[in-house]
């Protein structure tokens, strides 16, 4: 049974940052990619980023905030996140795949794409 677990979560205000961590616990490198999901009240959970062997993916309003690495030595995907504003708040989910559609990270931002998913780590940013 393969687990994903969040952390890094909290409350800071804009323009902050944090980093959100996922531990997984087989390889990382064994997946197809990895990615970022977040769901804010109300709203329905959007792709934030996407990372496989070749590519990293981004949402257009994370671009040029937000970045994603994985560190395969320690199985943990990471999302760094700078200059946060009000609308990042949400709780941020990690998600990872076997399969083939996840490959090039070309089908990230559909949710079926993803075996494999955290349970989530909130994010709250204050104006």
């Amino acid at each position: 049974q393969v687990e994903l677990r969040e952390s890094g979560g909290g409350s800071v205000q804009s323009g902050g940052s944090l980093r959100l961590s996922c531990a997984a616990s087989a390889g990382t490198s064994s997946y197809s990619s990895m990615a970022w999901f977040r769901q804010a009240p109300g709203q329905e959970r959007e792709g934030v980023a996407c990372i496989d062997s070749d590519s990293r993916t981004y949402t257009g309003s994370v671009k040029g905030r937000f970045s994603i690495s994985q560190d395969n030595a320690k199985n943990t995907l990471f999302l760094q996140m700078n200059n946060l504003k009000p609308e990042d708040t949400a709780m941020y989910y990690c998600a990872a795949t076997s399969s083939e559609a996840g490959k090039g990270c070309w089908a990230w931002a559909v949710e079926a794409t993803y075996n494999y998913w955290g349970q989530g780590t909130q994010v709250t940013v204050s104006s």
